[in-house]
Order: structure tokens, then sequence, then C-alpha cells
């Protein structure tokens, strides 16, 4: 079986390619950037890679079309669409057109919890979603009965989950793009990790963050943590990007809002710690947590008072036995199947409202500046103006 993962950002292509290693490990494989706004660096591409099979070695940075042309002149048997939303759609919808289409599978990296109708209407062109929790099948299926959208789900443990234990004690905190959301309140949270080096000044503080000054990422980050930090910090206070898991090898304890980082944590039996300060919620993206054992607060940070998880949740979230992954079966009976009787291309769930130029507009707004077809910039002359208009009426309406 020839397998092919398309991606986007840093996130998408960290586990993209551990996607590959954990359901196809035996089988070829290819891993692609599609050139897009938010691609990740040379350095981001490299700590994404660096606990893959693709170590050392650089992926692929091809544009949309180039992409496209690489999977048809493999021969692809199924391509892992691992991209944001509107990229997926776009990419999703190019390959669904191949005259020999391969099986099209997605996903979303990390906690895909609460269950989103976008994500879903984003990735319905996927003949097989991937979930990575008991509890995330559950929800994406009944959220895919009321949408009518009959999605196959196929169950695998997060790709990037290590089981080896720690050999340290740092302090590790794991910065998120989204959460808290405020300046205040990741002013609060800047002032707690300072508390918390001073506090314990025998222990590394460690603030890991996603990526370096100038770097893209999934989601934008307005307030990065380490650029708050004041001019003088403690000594034991350090800012640390690259990959998680060369973090989490000297980690006593790890705290977050809600970060993937939690999980991988408690893999490796390290005490771990959800931040309720700013709420426990789907808004803080850590409702999830509800129920684990692992909510504290950032006093428990200053503390160093570390939790661990209920073992009820852990099998529900996440944290279930390697038997119950059930992706590589479905993925090559999917792929038997379509190459047995080839499966009808599923119909995409946007909006198609204006025709040619509205798919334009699409791919402009989803590859920016790599789009490198002329009717993205007639698309932005007519969609931008008009996009305004609608929303001020809406406005209006209001």
């Amino acid at each position: 079986m020839i397998v092919v993962a398309l991606t986007d950002s840093d996130s998408y292509l960290k586990w993209g390619a551990a996607t590959l290693d954990r359901v196809v490990p035996h089988d070829e494989r290819h891993i692609i950037v599609v050139a897009n706004p938010v691609m990740p660096s040379p350095t981001q591409r490299a700590a994404a890679l660096a606990t893959t099979t693709w170590a050392g070695r650089d992926a692929d940075v091809l544009s949309a079309d180039e992409a496209v042309e690489r999977v048809r002149v493999l021969g692809a048997d199924a391509v892992l669409v691992a991209m944001r939303g509107p990229t997926a759609a776009l990419l999703l919808a190019m390959l669904a057109e191949l005259p020999r289409r391969p099986v099209l599978w997605s996903g979303i990296p990390g906690i895909a919890l609460p269950a989103r109708r976008k994500a879903l209407v984003y990735r319905a062109q996927a003949d097989l979603m991937i979930v990575h929790s008991h509890h995330e099948r559950e929800a994406f299926r009944a959220l895919d009965r009321v949408e009518g959208m009959q999605h196959q789900f196929a169950l695998t443990s997060l790709p990037f989950l290590d089981r080896r234990p720690s050999v340290g004690d740092d302090i590790v905190f794991a910065a998120q793009a989204l959460v808290p959301a405020t300046r205040v309140q990741r002013r609060h949270l800047v002032a707690a990790l300072v508390a918390t080096a001073e506090t314990h000044p025998e222990r590394r503080v460690v603030l890991k963050v996603r990526a370096q000054a100038g770097e893209k990422q999934t989601h934008d980050e307005r307030w990065p943590l380490d650029s708050l930090l004041p001019s003088v910090v403690p000594s034991n206070l350090v800012v640390q990007p690259g990959p998680m898991t060369a973090v989490l090898d000297r980690a006593g304890g790890v705290a977050s809002v809600s970060s993937t980082a939690l999980i991988e944590a408690v893999a490796r039996g390290i005490p771990a710690l959800v931040l309720g300060d700013y709420g426990v919620s789907d808004e803080q993206l850590n409702g999830i947590f509800e129920s684990s054992g692992l909510i504290g607060s950032t006093r428990d940070l200053e503390a160093g008072r570390f939790f661990e998880v209920d073992a009820t949740w852990a099998h529900r979230n996440y944290l279930h036995d390697a038997g119950d992954d059930d992706a590589h079966a479905m993925l090559a009976a999917t792929v038997e199947q379509h190459a047995n009787a080839p499966i009808v291309a599923r119909s995409a769930r946007r909006s198609t409202t204006g025709g040619r130029l509205r798919r334009a507009w699409d791919r402009r707004t989803a590859l920016g500046r790599h789009d490198g077809r002329a009717w993205g910039t007639v698309a932005l002359a007519v969609g931008v103006p008009a996009r305004a208009l609608v929303r001020a009426a809406r406005k209006l309406k209001a």
C-alpha cells in the first residue's frame, strides 16, 4: 500500500508523520508540506519530525497543484489529509477529482473535543476519519448522525504518545496559542511561572513554547507567553522550543490549561496539573478534563503540586489499551474495497454559491500567496468588499 500524508502547519506535520508511523508503519509512506501561509519553518519541520521515522530528513514542500500531481504519479492508494479545516477541504476536493482517486482519510491532531460541526464539514469528502479516544468516537458519531454525513470513524492512540518514564524533576508548563485568551490572564500565568521558579530554586521551571519569534503556528498566538516575561527572571526559569518529547524526558510535573502535553505526560507516568484558574469548559478547551483528577490552580503550580490521573477517565479519554485501535484494519479494508469496486467520491458540504469565483476564493483564502492562480486575485478583489457589505448588513439587522 502506498500512503501519502499532505500537511500544512507544524502541528499537522507532526501529527501526520506520527500517524503514518503508528497506523501504516510497514507500508510505503511519503510526507509533503503544502505551501500555505502557516507552513512550518525548517526548524519547526525538524522539531515536528524529530520523534518520527523521518527524523534527520525534511519533508518536501510543494504547491497544492504539485502535491496532487505527486499523489497521482506515485499511484497512492491512500492519502492522509492532515491539515487545518479550510486547507483540508480544498485538498480533499482536488484529490477527489483525480481519475484514479485514492482513499481519503483525515482527522484532527491532539484533543478534538468538544466535537464540532465544522470539523466534519471541512472533512466531508474524507472516506475515513481518525479519532483518538473512545470518547471522541462517541461524540463525533453522535454529531455525524445529526448532520447526516455518514462518516466512518477509526480509532488509534494519539500517535506521539511515549511510554518511557521521565528521568528528571523539571516543572514544565506547556504553552498554547488560544488559552488563556486575554492579555490579563496570560500576564497572571506568567507571574505564576515566575513565582514557581522563585519558590523552587532547586528545580528548573520550563516554559515550553510551540514556536519562536516569527514562526507560524496552526493557531495565531496574540500574546506569546515568553514575550510577556519580565526583563529579569529567576535563572532557573527557561524558555524552551523544540520537540515536546525532549522536554518530557526531564519532567517531574507538567502543567497546562488544556494542552495534549498533559496526555503525553500521563502516558509516561509524569504527574500533571490542569490549570482551572481561567475556567474549566469547552471554551477553555479543557472541559474534557472534568473527572480526570488533574484539575487544580496556579497555587498548586507554585506549590509544586501535581496529580495522578483517574484510571476510568484515562481509559475513555486517550489512554485506552492499544488493542482497542482499529485504524489500520479499517484503512486497509477501505483501500481493498476501493480497489475492487471504486467507492464513489463523497460530496462536499461547504457552500458552493458563486461557482468558479467561490472556488477561487476558497482556494486563495486557504493558500494565500501560494495559490498561484490568477482567479484567486479576481476572487479577492470581488469577495473582500462583498463580504464586508454582507457583514455590515447583518449588523444593521441585529
